[in-house]
């Protein structure tokens, strides 16, 4: 008997029909991943293995089988036997899906309680054991830690400890990588590999990014509009796929060993002439920036020097903490440098400069969501000294316009868009002020390649239109190199190598940027496994 079988899966939310017939299975000890743009219903099929969509109104038919349990016909005391003892889940945001007010080893082992009746003293020693048995570096001192005090990566690593606590025998992963860093993202594509060959548990993985599915998985179903498009063998998929829209999801995927396109670097060439004759639009000099106070005080942003031309992009990257987003807002003046200055068109600056704008990673939290989008982009008209509101009213719906929008969006909200629409609405702001440079902040990390695509190739066409300059901030080394004129490598606060996107790239010097770069997920699978043999050889410390 297969492990999962699902037969005729149709989920229905309202008008709505998120899944749409599909079937599949999935044998022990193997591992298959659901790929597809955002809204193509991959998570919706995730939910609906453990029967998380049972009192929800959704309506639900067709068959779901996980571990020999009929999700359908099964009691809510058998769901619940079947969930975390038999199949378990690990979400795409780990800090929402752990309680912010208890420790994370108490959280285990009240997990590992309610499925195996283990008294305090076993669940607490459980809890240690898979925290260990993850990676958790002084497993038993860290399990009396909370969530906050956990970094992504090991928030994520606990998230697969609580999973693995009851020894299941389906691990359900959905995006359990897309918030991490390119070296995080590595070491828990590892961990799970790893777990699989130790446990034998089956794997689904839930994901937007073909290159994540090429380094866990052996075979991948392509989704789309809640259909399975294709499926097969992951290496012979993504080899020669034979769909037209499996070909559209690997053509937009951003590849970190592609030389930029030959008519984006003539495009900024006829901005700037050159890397280093173009106008110098922003100069930073010996940025410090620190946090804290006294025995606590530690430098973010420590002695970082660069300069910004006009229509070039500077990508900027780096691991989670960095330093790369304390940079990019000191530049743009929401941050005040401990020391060192900010040099804006040859003046020093305080404060914020309407002609340096950003664009935040996550638009969910940049907008109000109690008012319409178009009253968000017309707030740098306003704080400009607009008044006549017929004229804010026609420029906010240019703008619209000019990101791809339609002008009829002006008195949505920023829930009735998708994400990679919302992301367009922030462009729009910070064009609202005329600036003469963006500082994007993750601006696609949270998006599906299609979406990553069309977002990148936005900017782009601005930049070339306005003359603008960017500054990209990222830890996808793949989408930096693919928009990037010149590159910094950020560890630590320091930059630690910088030069033309390509010669960073093709030549890397430092052996931190070498490490970054041999944890970018590879399309070929066996690729990937070479990497990952690598990867396991001592780290830069």
């Amino acid at each position: 008997m297969s492990l999962v079988n699902v037969t005729d899966l149709t989920v229905e939310f309202g008008s709505l029909r998120a899944v749409d017939g599909l079937s599949f299975t999935l044998e022990q000890g193997a591992a298959l991943a659901l790929v597809g743009e955002s809204g193509s219903g991959k998570s919706t099929v995730a939910s609906a293995l453990l029967g998380l969509h049972r009192g929800t109104g959704a309506r639900v038919a067709g068959t779901v089988e996980v571990a020999g349990t009929d999700v359908a016909d099964a009691s809510d005391d058998e769901l619940r036997r079947l969930r975390g003892a038999k199949a378990a889940m690990v979400f795409q945001d780990p800090l929402s899906s752990l309680d912010p007010y208890y420790a994370i080893g108490d959280q285990i082992a009240e997990v590992y309680r309610v499925h195996t009746r283990a008294s305090r003293r076993a669940a607490r020693a459980r809890a240690v054991e898979v925290l260990d048995r993850v990676g958790i570096p002084d497993a038993a001192r860290r399990s009396r830690s909370r969530p906050h005090e956990f970094s992504g990566g090991m928030r994520q690593r606990a998230l697969i400890a609580m999973a693995l606590s009851c020894e299941p025998d389906l691990l359900i992963a959905d995006e359990p990588t897309t918030a991490l860093d390119v070296t995080v993202q590595a070491q828990i594509l590892d961990l799970l590999h790893t777990l699989r060959e130790e446990t034998g548990m089956g794997l689904l993985l839930v994901t937007h990014d073909v290159g994540v599915a090429a380094e866990s998985v052996d075979d991948v179903l392509v989704m789309r509009h809640g259909r399975a498009v294709e499926r097969g063998p992951v290496a012979a998929v993504l080899a020669a796929p034979s769909e037209a829209y499996t070909r559209e999801l690997l053509d937009a995927v951003p590849r970190v060993d592609a030389r930029r396109a030959q008519h984006q670097v003539s495009s900024v060439s006829e901005a700037a002439e050159s890397g280093e004759s173009g106008e110098v639009v922003v100069e930073a000099t010996g940025l410090r920036r620190e946090f804290g106070r006294g025995k606590r005080a530690f430098a973010a942003v420590d002695g970082v020097s660069l300069t910004i031309r006009r229509g070039e992009t500077l990508g900027i990257v780096g691991e989670s903490g960095s330093g790369k987003t304390t940079l990019g807002r000191m530049l743009v003046g929401l941050l005040q440098p401990t020391a060192g200055e900010v040099r804006h068109d040859g003046h020093a600056r305080v404060g914020v400069d309407p002609a340096v704008q950003m664009v935040f990673q996550d638009p969910v939290s940049s907008l109000n969501p109690r008012r319409t989008v178009g009253e968000s982009i017309a707030d740098p008209l306003r704080a400009r000294g607009e008044r006549d509101e017929r004229h804010i009213r026609g420029r906010v719906r240019e703008l619209l316009e000019r990101v791809g929008l339609e002008a009829a969006h002006h008195d949505r909200y920023p829930h009735e868009f998708s994400g990679g629409q919302r992301q367009r609405v922030g462009i729009a702001r910070a064009l609202a002020a005329d600036p003469r440079v963006i500082v994007c902040d993750e601006p696609v990390s949270a998006l599906d390649v299609t979406t990553q695509a069309q977002v990148v190739a936005l900017l782009g066409e601005l930049q070339r239109e306005l003359g603008l300059a960017l500054v990209f901030v990222a830890h996808d080394l793949a989408v930096v190199r693919q928009v990037s004129d010149r590159v910094a490598v950020m560890r630590r606060g320091r930059i630690v190598e910088s030069g033309p996107a390509d010669e960073v790239y093709d030549n890397p010097r430092d052996p931190y940027t070498k490490q970054l770069l041999a944890a970018v997920p590879a399309l070929d699978p066996e690729a990937a496994a070479r990497r990952r043999t690598a990867r396991r050889e001592p780290a830069v410390t």
